[in-house]
């Protein structure tokens, strides 16, 4: 607010009297100003303009009804709700989204090259990476198994069969190495099938979904199943992988599923071998991918399946390995009538001439192999004789049998026309696998006797000893005294254990003095047998009738 004053005026008068005129004083207020507030009080202490002062005062609003702030605030939740319900709802899309794209991605990165698993199966098979010229064994099946692993075999799935020590893991890995493992997977096999599809996801890089947090928000998770059922999710995940990969370089991927023979001849383990034989056969007839080291195949879906049997080296190749050996561990030059020797000992195995290699006193480390197997054998097969007692009937029957069939085959060996020759080496015993369940009298247990690595079924169906120290610990047992009898006995107690178990005792009561049952067959074609009590007349009835 500003002041303006007035001029200061004296004005003479006639009786001298001065007449003074206050100055004056005009208040000159500034342009009025619109002014907000957000209280009550600013707003009535705000200054009004003329014009505003003229216009009528508005109207106040009337209060709202309780149903109409019901239905505001009813309208105000449910958009808050849907905005948080299609934001919440597209993230948990984009994600559900992006984990599916990185399972794809770390199942792609576990076929890439510089696998650690190569490296650390290749030192666990004592290979050395890479192997030098003069300390391998090159094999006639590597070629073969180098076009399986680099992708140039394809529309077949493999069964890699053969003894345990005779080389089939080390040539897998050789030719991983060659291709640094590329497009390749491997993973041992194991009986109980969660373990196997724990170590199949850590092959294929694969969880499982267990780090999928969408099941938090879910009534049930997708890890809430079965193994069989997760290693049936783990296929369709690779088989998008493998179509892929097809796309890219044109080659299948290959998996190497090792020691399958651990899986057990169950329920489970025939739906997981039915399982991944039905893979095998879809993604050989696409192209997509081979597997190999299968055992227990089924013949009714063994279209595209392709054997190659893997058997104990030649007798040449084998002294020239052991000379290999020797000179690696040694630095020594073993004359050949020695490595002859040891041949004649352990044969032709790779796994029992490093091991003799190794040893100062070959000859010696021949024995002790040959005496592991034979304990081996008589701690699973071993018979206990005529005092058998009956609670171990059961497992004297699978003991027996496999004593019957060693004794069949060391017999088959005075038949033989030679069991040794100069070129091949050793020529072992072997009976057709329907003639050796005809010798033990059962068919169920010489699937097992194969598992346990004491007998041999081969990819013909032949059936043999395991290993040639094997079959001298056959020989050594049945060359025992008295050892026929004694198996002889055995067998009688089996049967007299299981002739007692089909006899009934039958115990007649409530007899009369002097009675008696008849047992007679009914007079009617029927064959039925009838029992009839008779009871012996008293004296005194006797005497009557005299």
């Amino acid at each position: 607010m500003f002041a303006r004053h007035g001029a200061y005026l004296r004005i003479p008068t006639a009786s001298n009297h001065q007449v003074r005129f206050l100055p004056q004083t005009r208040l000159i207020r500034p342009p009025l100003r619109q002014c907000f507030s957000s209280t009550r009080a600013t707003r009535e202490s705000a200054p009004v303009s003329e014009s505003q002062s003229e216009r009528p005062p508005k109207r106040e609003d009337a209060p709202q009804s309780l149903l109409s702030k019901a239905t505001e605030s009813a309208l105000t939740t449910l958009a808050s709700v849907l905005v948080l319900g299609v934001g919440f709802a597209a993230a948990g899309y984009g994600y559900h989204k992006a984990y599916k794209h990185l399972q794809l991605k770390k199942i792609e990165n576990a076929f890439t090259p510089g696998d650690p698993v190569l490296e650390l199966a290749a030192f666990g098979k004592d290979i050395p990476s890479p192997p030098m010229p003069q300390h391998w064994v090159q094999r006639e099946e590597q070629s073969k198994i180098d076009a399986i692993i680099n992708g140039s075999e394809k529309g077949h799935y493999y069964l890699i069969m053969g003894d345990k020590g005779c080389g089939k893991s080390s040539m897998l890995l050789e030719a991983m190495r060659k291709i640094e493992g590329e497009g390749c997977a491997m993973f041992e096999a194991h009986s109980d099938l969660e373990l196997f599809r724990i170590r199949l996801g850590k092959a294929l890089d694969y969880e499982f979904h267990e780090d999928y947090i969408g099941g938090y928000f879910s009534e049930r998770g997708p890890r809430d199943t079965t193994a069989l059922l997760d290693i049936e999710r783990a296929m369709n995940k690779l088989e998008k992988v493998a179509l892929r990969h097809r796309e890219k370089k044109n080659k299948p991927l290959i998996l190497i599923i090792n020691q399958t023979q651990l899986i057990r001849d169950d329920h489970d383990g025939r739906d997981l071998l039915e399982l991944l034989q039905q893979r095998a056969e879809q993604w050989a007839a696409a192209n997509l991918m081979a597997k190999t080291d299968f055992e227990c195949c089924s013949k009714q879906l063994a279209t595209r399946l392709e054997i190659i049997p893997v058997v104990d080296l030649p007798k040449q190749q084998a002294l020239s390995a052991l000379q290999r050996y020797r000179f690696r561990y040694h630095k020594e030059m073993v004359d050949r009538s020695v490595l002859e020797e040891v041949y004649d000992r352990v044969g032709g195995r790779l796994s029992f001439l490093s091991t003799v290699a190794k040893s100062r006193n070959m000859l010696e480390a021949c024995d002790r192999i040959m005496e592991v197997e034979k304990t081996w054998f008589l701690n699973q097969c071993w018979i206990l004789g005529s005092e058998m007692d009956d609670d171990v009937m059961d497992q004297q029957k699978w003991a027996s049998a496999a004593m019957v069939l060693a004794q069949a085959l060391v017999d088959k060996e005075e038949e033989m026309d030679k069991t040794y020759d100069a070129e091949t080496g050793h020529v072992l015993p072997s009976y057709p696998m329907h003639i050796s369940q005809q010798i033990m009298t059962r068919s169920d247990f010489i699937r097992e006797l194969d598992r346990l690595n004491l007998f041999t079924i081969t990819s013909t169906a032949q059936v043999r000893a395991s290993s040639v120290p094997m079959y001298r610990a056959f020989k050594e047992i049945c060359a025992q005294p008295g050892f026929r009898q004694f198996l002889e006995d055995t067998l009688q107690r089996i049967s007299d254990i299981e002739s007692l178990g089909r006899t009934r005792e039958l115990v007649a009561k409530d007899l009369v003095l002097g009675g008696k049952y008849e047992i007679s067959r009914a007079p009617d074609r029927s064959g039925k047998l009838e029992v009839t009590l008779k009871q012996k007349e008293n004296d005194d009835d006797d005497d009557n009738k005299n």
